[in-house]
């Protein structure tokens, strides 16, 4: 499983970015999809998952700001970013389990305050 990552960039804080990953290869099915990040000297952390019916779990730190989604159909997932703020900054990775884990390349979302 390939999981191709598009999006991100920077930003003021206030503003939105969207990011959106696609899973292609040997999929036989995909459950949890979803997004980590990483921040400079801190530890990857979980952003937010969805699972195959929609349902969805966020870290604090993005409730109510952020919306994870998914098109199960093109086996892709996205992420909503509104209200940004300095410390959303990170790299953003997308995740799915299908089987076993499966991590995407990674994309940097940078917002200045």
């Amino acid at each position: 499983v390939q999981l191709q990552a598009s999006g991100g960039g920077s930003v003021q804080a206030g503003g939105s970015l969207s990011l959106s990953c696609a899973a292609s290869g040997s999929i036989f099915s995909i459950g949890v999809m979803g997004w980590y990040r990483q921040a400079p000297g801190k530890q990857r952390e979980l952003v937010g998952l969805i699972n195959s019916v929609g349902t969805t779990t966020y870290a604090d730190s993005v409730k109510g700001r952020f919306t994870i989604s998914r098109d199960n159909a093109k086996n892709t997932v996205f992420l909503q970013m509104n209200s940004l703020k300095s410390e959303d900054t990170a790299v953003y990775y997308c995740y799915c389990y299908s089987g076993n884990r499966y991590w995407g390349q990674g994309t940097q979302v940078t917002v200045s305050s």
